[in-house]
């Protein structure tokens, strides 16, 4: 006995097998053809995003935003390093009056602040020289000569001090002697434990080994 045909409620037959159902489960599912639809795939014709003309394409890849420019320190701007430009301050920095050249640094500064240093003691007869002289000691007598500050009291006459700088340097070596109507027996050295000699020091020193013979005006 043959199988009765099959049909559905409509009155058509459908079909047997998977075959025949597969095209038209496949037309049902498929796009429209009637509207463009866009898709992922790549095609042959389009352009590169980074290649492209940004104007004409709008998928070509934008250009990456400037980032600010930094200024630059003054001393860059001017082309001039930070260490140059310290150097070069400090070079312009005056020299201190102690750099001057010996001779010129005791006239010119020492024996004036000196003698004010002195006169603020109470001591108003001093009189000051500098010159270039045998040290009075004796066993010196045959020395070679060597620059001296030679301080004496007019109205007595009696008390003489000298200051003595044998490298005419006043960072070297110095002595000191003084005496009262008689020539020094003895040679002191004079400030050898600082390590660095100024012109306050020199004045402030000088003044203390006055102090210390009670030779001055407040003694």
């Amino acid at each position: 006995m043959a199988d009765p045909t099959n049909h559905n409620q409509a009155g058509e037959v459908a079909p047997s097998t998977v075959d025949q159902q597969a095209p038209s489960v496949a037309e049902e599912h498929a796009p429209s053809t009637d509207s463009p639809e866009a898709t992922d795939l790549p095609t042959a014709n389009a352009p590169d995003p980074k290649a492209a003309n940004p104007e004409d394409n709008p998928n070509a890849a934008k250009p990456a935003a400037a980032s600010p420019k930094r200024e630059k320190p003054a001393a860059a701007a001017t082309g001039e390093k930070p260490a140059a430009a310290a150097k070069a301050a400090k070079k312009e920095k005056a020299p201190s009056v102690e750099d001057k050249p010996f001779v010129e640094f005791i006239e010119q500064d020492y024996l004036p602040a000196l003698q004010k240093a002195i006169a603020q003691e109470g001591v108003k007869d001093l009189q000051v020289s500098f010159a270039k002289q045998k040290v009075p000691i004796t066993g010196f007598e045959s020395a070679e000569e060597c620059w001296q500050i030679i301080g004496s009291w007019k109205q007595t006459g009696l008390h003489q001090f000298n200051l003595y700088f044998p490298e005419e340097d006043i960072q070297g070596k110095k002595g000191f002697s003084c005496n009262e109507g008689k020539k020094p027996s003895t040679l002191e050295s004079f400030l050898i434990d600082e390590r660095k000699i100024t012109l306050d020091l020199l004045v402030y020193g000088l003044v203390q080994r006055l102090n210390g013979q009670k030779w001055l005006g407040i003694n």
